[in-house]
């Protein structure tokens, strides 16, 4: 889990849905990381293999091209990736999905609406990085998947 030249962790983020990717990068970006987005699955298979100094990826589980489960079985398969911290990202009232999801080796679930500090929250903690006040801003995200 190197961090880059400025010192901040590379995280990605893929989500289909532009407004709730730009959130988590806002808030994310407010403390020592730096957020990559990509629009499908596809693309965010790209990503990992473009950079291979992220340190954690966040998805969302229904996107167009590679579900966000086709990303994490292959990022599970690869020898590179198979440890790479991997939070899943989506609706609520997804249980079959939140076990495939977790079966497959999801690191952590979170259902839509989150809580951007709670999100923040996590990725700190999975990176071991101090949480700071500044992160703790309060309010929720409506999203479909």
């Amino acid at each position: 889990m190197a961090a880059d030249s400025t010192g901040k962790r590379r995280i990605l983020v893929a989500d289909d849905e532009p407004h709730i990717g730009r959130i988590v990068q806002m808030k994310l970006e407010q403390g020592p990381f730096e957020v990559l987005l990509a629009e499908d699955g596809e693309a965010a298979l790209e990503a990992i293999g473009r950079h291979p100094d992220i340190a954690l990826v966040v998805l969302d589980l229904m996107m167009p091209k590679l579900s966000g489960l086709d990303v994490l079985a292959r990022v599970r398969a690869s020898d590179a990736t198979r440890t790479l911290p991997t939070i899943i990202l989506t609706a609520a009232g997804e249980e079959d999905q939140q076990r495939n999801a977790m079966r497959l080796g999801a690191t952590e679930f979170l259902t839509k609406p989150f809580s951007p500090k709670k999100l923040y929250t996590m990725v700190a903690q999975l990176l071991g990085v101090p949480v700071p006040p500044s992160a703790t801003g309060e309010h929720s995200t409506q999203d479909k998947g």
